[in-house]
């Protein structure tokens, strides 16, 4: 070889052992109600549902480059996407019917982690068209459980958030009976990575006081604030961004401890 062309192939060899190809992104797919829904996916969200959040629709931002070292033990790649499938209304069993879940599992790989939050809807005894017991409550969650297992990706069980009631002596209890136990159950039965949110909530909540978290995260506001809600809105359920944030970061938090 000419002694011209030698250090010209030398940096080329070098650059090449250098040159380290990016890792791949985990998909982590998210599941269940509207507590965790995206709502920017709904067509006229500006229109007629914002401020509406889902602590899904805020839950991006928190997996940025510098952030991913916090939860290492969970995620191996470099980027994170969050693939929000929530839908208002659901619960395990309807989530199921509608074919919801055959779409996530079909995109499921190996190392991808599906969170799976539920009790909202499972619960609702006055509406047969959702309403799931528990025993088979902790059947769908099996199901999903062991079919993400399948795929070689990661299932994390998270109790139902809280709801915004009932408040006695300025302490939040819990309003989901006994669904978020029965999480709890499946997830030891199963050995399965568990956050209990409906705790975390609570004591969250609580500790910001009843009169903040009603105005601040939860959907209670006067008449006239926003387009989609010309005559106010009172609801103690779903959220406004910074209640939704602030569960986003319960979450996020409790990810760094499994």
């Amino acid at each position: 070889m000419n002694a011209v062309f030698k250090p010209l192939f030398l940096g080329i060899a070098i650059s090449l052992l250098a040159f380290q190809a990016p890792k791949k992104h985990t998909q982590l797919f998210l599941i269940g109600d509207s507590t965790v829904a995206d709502y920017t996916l709904d067509s006229g969200y500006l229109e007629k549902k914002f401020p509406l959040n889902g602590w899904g629709q805020v839950f991006q931002p928190f997996f940025k480059k510098d952030s991913l070292n916090l939860v290492k033990k969970l995620i191996k790649t470099d980027s994170v996407l969050v693939v929000d499938k929530a839908r208002g209304g659901r619960s395990t069993r309807t989530f199921f019917e509608e074919g919801r879940w055959a779409e996530v599992y079909k995109a499921l790989k190996k190392d991808d982690i599906v969170m799976i939050q539920f009790g909202h809807n499972d619960a609702a005894v006055d509406k047969p068209e959702r309403y799931v017991n528990i025993t088979g409550y902790k059947e769908y969650l099996r199901l999903y459980v062991n079919q993400t297992r399948e795929k070689g990706a990661i299932p994390i069980l998270i109790t139902p958030v809280n709801r915004n009631y009932p408040w006695k002596d300025g302490k939040l209890s819990n309003v989901h009976g006994e669904y978020p136990n029965a999480v709890k159950a499946v997830a030891k039965e199963l050995n399965v990575q568990l956050i209990d949110l409906t705790q975390l909530s609570i004591n969250a909540f609580t500790a910001k006081g009843q009169a903040e978290v009603t105005s601040k995260y939860f959907m209670n506001f006067e008449k006239g604030l926003y387009q989609g809600y010309p005559d106010g809105q009172k609801d103690n359920t779903h959220f406004q961004k910074e209640g939704a944030m602030a569960v986003a970061q319960l979450v996020f938090n409790a990810m760094k401890k499994l």
